[in-house]
């Protein structure tokens, strides 16, 4: 149960969802620095590939953001990155009790025996 494809693919997908709200931390920390650029964090394509190929296990990546810049050379966009934390926030809960499912089932089957 531990080791399966879908358990692997919830924990990367956890792991590369924390490293996303970090980086939108990061970045919203970074809104008013000079010549600062936004970074964002990939993992969606690797990690489907990853299942397909029947192993689950992906890790993410994190690349400079390629948007325009405002008069300080800073890109960051505050509505964009407030809009990215509220998906990335959905997203790590919908993982997160998915991941949880098989032990409540178990827990469940304990308090009942």
């Amino acid at each position: 149960m531990l080791e399966s494809v879908t358990a692997s693919a919830l924990a990367s997908a956890l792991d590369g969802l924390a490293l996303r709200q970090r980086t939108i931390a990061n970045n919203i920390a970074n809104v008013n620095t000079p010549n600062y650029h936004a970074k964002r964090v990939a993992f969606e394509g690797a990690l489907a590939k990853s299942v397909a190929a029947g192993d689950g296990h992906a890790s993410a990546t994190t690349e400079r953001s390629l948007e325009p810049t405002n008069e300080i050379g800073n890109n960051v966009n505050l509505d964009t990155e407030t809009l990215s934390n509220i998906d990335t926030v959905l997203r790590f809960q919908f993982a997160a009790r998915a991941a949880d499912a098989p032990f409540s089932a178990v827990r469940a089957a304990l308090r009942t025996s």
